[in-house]
C-alpha cells in the first residue's frame, strides 16, 4: 500500500533534482559556508539523490529503501535551506523591495513544511 503524499515527495525530487543536474549554478548559493569548496560536487551528487529516492518510491519493492534515504536526504539538505532563507533574509534587508521580501518569506515558509515530507518519506520507508 502507498503511504498517503508520497507524491508530495516523489514529484519535488523529480523536479528538483533534474534542476540540480541541469542548472547546478542555482543551487551552489545555499550550499553551507564551511561546504562551499565542493559545492558543485554537493550540488550534483543531491541531484543524483533525489532522482534516485524519487524513483526508488514508486516501487513497492523498492520503496522501503528509497523511503528511509528520502527522509535521510530531505535532512540532509535542511541546512542548505536554512542558508538559503539566511542569505534571502539578507537581501531582503538590503533591498527592500517587494520581489525579495516575498523570496524570503517563501523561503521561510517552506523550511517546516520539510518536516511533514520527511514524515511522509520516514513511513515509506517502513514496511
Amino acid at each position: 500500500m502507498e503511504p498517503r503524499g508520497l507524491p508530495l515527495v516523489i514529484v519535488p525530487f523529480a523536479v528538483s533534482g533534474v534542476i540540480h543536474l541541469v542548472r547546478p549554478e542555482t543551487f551552489e548559493p545555499i550550499v553551507p559556508k564551511p561546504l562551499r569548496e565542493w559545492s558543485r560536487e554537493l550540488v550534483l551528487a543531491s541531484g543524483v539523490a533525489e532522482l534516485a529516492c524519487a524513483a526508488g518510491l514508486l516501487h513497492p519493492r523498492t520503496r522501503p529503501a528509497a523511503g528511509l534515504a528520502s527522509a535521510a536526504l530531505l535532512t540532509a539538505v535542511w541546512p542548505a535551506n536554512a542558508q538559503m532563507s539566511v542569505d534571502l533574509g539578507r537581501r531582503a534587508n538590503r533591498r527592500r523591495d517587494a520581489k525579495s521580501l516575498t523570496a524570503f518569506a517563501v523561503s521561510l515558509a517552506r523550511l517546516p513544511l520539510q518536516v511533514p515530507l520527511i514524515k511522509i518519506a520516514w513511513a515509506a520507508g517502513r514496511p
